[in-house]
């Protein structure tokens, strides 16, 4: 007889097999980047030869369809249909990686080859986003298996291949196929747990904001000797007016930018308690470091951020002995749904004109990814809370929105869905960077949680 702990053990068997092991190995040796020129044709080759005929195995009807916005990387989407009266979900996930970086990963290992070492799996993709939904199909697999081909339920797949690059033309995609797309609630995985050991669900991620900042004085450099301590240095100003938008201990000075009416209760509720943890050797959480007040759960999952991400004045490689024309910023914003982007330039022109720094410049200022939230109350993410719970025998940790960003805006716009990610990665993944991993151990319980979640959606208590 079928039983839903039938399905998770067989999950779990297909894992300790090492069958899932093999499986990323096989995913990560495609060299899927959108950011590198080249790959175009690996972006397809993950779709066409990795994802559609594993999909087809699994009952799904494929399609590859290209990006609206030319140039960019294809999107696919699977169905499986079984019954009108049964929910019907959408899960996600991105075929392509960032750049490979091979020159800067350490010695022995390879970002198109996946090596197990100390815990981990270390190869590009492996935690983002590869690994993520390849826990959850195979987990999916595992259910098939046991329910002898059903599932009880309807269940529709987005796979894009530009979430690297911002997720370009997934929105007027999705709005052009909304109707086919439909469904009840979104449950997918992408991202970090709020540390290794905790399982978590996120209901919405943050925002980013990006703009530079330019000082811009003359047409080329004068000699540091003769025209230093006369001529205005544009590095100066440009690191002064940084002080401004900003302290010395984190805290941001443009007060506009900030939620609006501070910490929401449902907010500041859920994350009680929640710890915060686990970056590896990367980084380190400095408590003295942003909004006063706040906990570090506050801080990054209901709370604004402000990052200098790149600055740059003269020729740092090298140094001439010359006051530099001009300076540049490139900035960037991490926000949440309770405060309105649009407000974001404007009030940073007032905060700058009034503090004395008109010279200042703003520009290419935009969105670059919206933040989206669902309420991390709903009865979707309860529902899914208690079924992850009953597979792992422990706590679940929700927090409003992830600290990164993901294109749940575009479904929650376009489709009305509740945003349910769970999240089987860390903080010190590396995911951007040389040397990425993904954490067997989380792993190992991800693709547990997701037989039981796949299970439970065929069952009569879904809301």
């Amino acid at each position: 007889m079928a039983t839903r702990d039938g399905a998770v053990a067989r999950a779990l068997a297909f894992f300790d097999s090492n069958g899932f092991r093999d499986r990323l190995a096989d995913l990560v040796a495609i060299p899927s980047t959108s950011q590198g020129s080249g790959h175009e044709a690996d972006v397809q080759r993950y779709l066409e030869a990795a994802m559609c005929p594993w999909l087809r195995r699994l009952g799904f009807d494929v399609a590859i369809h290209p990006n609206p916005a030319p140039g960019f990387g294809p999107i696919l989407t699977a169905e499986r249909h079984e019954d009108a009266a049964r929910p019907t979900v959408l899960t996600y996930g991105h075929g392509d990686t960032v750049r490979g970086l091979a020159d800067q990963w350490r010695a022995g290992l390879d970002p198109w080859r996946l090596k197990e070492e100390a815990g981990r799996w270390y190869g590009r993709g492996s935690a983002d986003n590869k690994g993520q939904h390849a826990l959850n199909l195979s987990a999916l697999e595992a259910v098939l298996a046991e329910r002898e081909g059903k599932l009880g339920f309807n269940l529709k797949l987005v796979l894009e291949t530009c979430e690297e690059r911002g997720s370009i033309g997934l929105r007027e995609f999705v709005a052009r196929h909304k109707d086919e797309l439909a469904a009840d609630v979104l449950i997918g995985s992408d991202g970090p747990r709020v540390m290794p050991e905790v399982p978590t669900i996120a209901t919405g991620t943050r925002g980013t904001f990006h703009f530079d900042l330019v000082v811009d004085l003359r047409p080329g450099g004068v000699h540091s000797g003769h025209w230093g301590g006369l001529t205005t240095d544009p590095a100066v100003v440009l690191t002064h007016a940084l002080g401004t938008i900003i302290d010395r201990n984190g805290r941001i000075q443009v007060r506009d930018w900030l939620p609006r009416n501070g910490l929401p209760a449902n907010v500041r509720s859920v994350l009680a308690g929640c710890e915060v943890g686990g970056g590896g050797e990367a980084a380190s959480i400095d408590p003295d470091w942003g909004e006063p007040g706040l906990s570090a759960a506050e801080k990054i999952y209901g709370w604004n951020s402000f990052i200098v991400l790149a600055m740059v004045s003269g020729r740092p490689e090298n140094p001439v002995n010359a006051v530099a024309p001009n300076a540049r910023a490139h900035c960037q914003i991490r926000y949440t749904v309770d405060t309105d982007p649009a407000t974001f330039e404007p009030a940073l022109r007032r905060h700058l004109d009034a503090s004395g720094f008109n010279t200042v410049r703003i520009e290419n200022a935009g969105i670059r990814m919206p933040a989206s939230r669902t309420d991390p109350s709903d009865p979707w993410v309860r529902w899914t809370v208690s079924s992850m719970e009953q597979t792992l025998g422990r706590r679940v940790q929700v927090i409003p929105n992830s600290s990164g960003g993901l294109p749940g805006d575009v479904f929650v716009d376009h489709l009305g869905t509740a945003l349910i990610w769970v999240p089987h990665s860390y903080n010190g993944c590396k995911q951007h960077g040389p040397d990425e991993h993904l954490l067997i151990a989380p792993a190992r319980e991800g693709i547990a949680a997701f037989a039981g979640i796949w299970w439970d959606l065929g069952e009569s208590a879904t809301p």
